[in-house]
């Protein structure tokens, strides 16, 4: 799963992407953005690994790609910075609360800028369409429907509105899925402090955009870091910081994404996996290795607080907390997930 941070240039972007991956910010990589690699905090897998003590371990990870800084002075330049998250599942704003930066401001300029660069690949498409169809080609009729599919969603883009509630047709869904438009990728807002007492105001423009929003001194929590675990508790208490922002925030991409865990568990490894919610097992099945999905027979499932509850593999059985189920299962936050393959 991968995720895009924004933000206006001075947010302090690259810094909330070191405390999240633990990677300094590339200078070289300015204008190109940089990617890291963040693990989720949980204390079921850390459970885990006291039962089972395994070889190898395997948390869940989320992939953070820490995109060029948008230009205030120019926008003009900022469609094409933000052309390169378009592959990313979340964007998540940093916005500056330490330099002085209006929220308000902020999130509405960037849902700006969404719309134009949407604008900008939907009416580039329209304009070879129109050529296109005129022309006596054998997919003339399929262009038009095309055609017809994309103009209501550049007129809605046009208007200053984002995608994001549209209820789309099948033919639209079609028409823009390689497009992986902005507007309508999940968005939350990270407002970064310079202490712990930022208190959150409402926001309309991140109620707007359904965007989750949290606050926290990120560079302060940078510096904490660095110190010897001793002092950085010491100073972390000092400082109001009870409660790790890095962890928090991880913990808030989670829900915003939509995303459950689950778990493979034995002595050889344990591995945490991220599965959009809602997902059949067949489905986590294919994101374990796609020879699992290809020849599925069965699943044997338990959970995995039942697991750590009851103390082992063996008295879950014993009191049969465990169960097989076909590929139309739905896997729950916190199954263990036991694939049977005929491959």
């Amino acid at each position: 799963m991968k995720l895009g941070l924004v933000g206006y240039q001075g947010t302090g972007k690259s810094t909330v992407f070191q405390l999240l991956t633990g990677v300094a910010p590339d200078a070289a990589k300015v204008q190109s953005g940089q990617v890291g690699i963040a693990t989720i905090p949980d204390q079921r897998f850390d459970r885990l690994l006291d039962l089972y003590k395994p070889k190898k371990i395997s948390p869940a990870k989320i992939e953070l790609f820490d995109t060029p800084g948008l230009d205030r002075d120019r926008p003009e330049n900022n469609a094409q910075r933000l052309s390169v998250i378009r592959e990313s599942a979340t964007l998540i704003q940093i916005v500056g609360v330490f330099a002085g930066e209006d929220p308000q401001a902020e999130i509405s300029g960037l849902h700006d800028e969404l719309i134009l660069a949407d604008l900008q690949i939907i009416s580039n498409r329209i304009e070879r369409l129109k050529k296109d169809v005129v022309k006596p080609r054998p997919d003339r009729e399929e262009l038009q429907l095309e055609l017809e599919a994309l103009l209501p969603l550049a007129d809605v883009l046009q208007a200053g509105n984002s995608l994001a509630d549209m209820d789309l047709t099948e033919l639209q869904h079609k028409a823009v899925q390689s497009f992986s438009l902005l507007t309508r990728k999940n968005r939350m807002v990270v407002l970064n402090t310079s202490d712990s007492h930022y208190v959150v105001e409402p926001i309309p423009a991140a109620e707007q955009a359904h965007c989750a929003v949290i606050a926290a001194p990120m560079g302060l929590e940078l510096e904490l870091q660095a110190l010897p675990a001793d002092e950085r508790d010491m100073f972390a208490e000092e400082l109001g910081l009870a409660e790790s922002s890095r962890d928090r925030l991880l913990r808030t991409i989670f829900e915003v994404t939509d995303r459950i865990t689950f778990y493979t568990s034995c002595e050889k490894e344990v591995h945490a996996w991220l599965l959009k919610r809602g997902s059949t097992v067949l489905q986590a099945a294919d994101s374990i290795h796609s020879d699992l999905s290809r020849g599925f027979v069965r699943a044997e499932i338990w959970s995995t607080d039942d697991l750590l509850r009851v103390g082992s593999e063996r008295e879950l059985k014993a009191q049969g907390l465990n169960h097989v189920e076909g590929k139309e299962y739905v896997v729950r936050d916190g199954d263990e997930v036991f694939v049977r393959s005929g491959i």
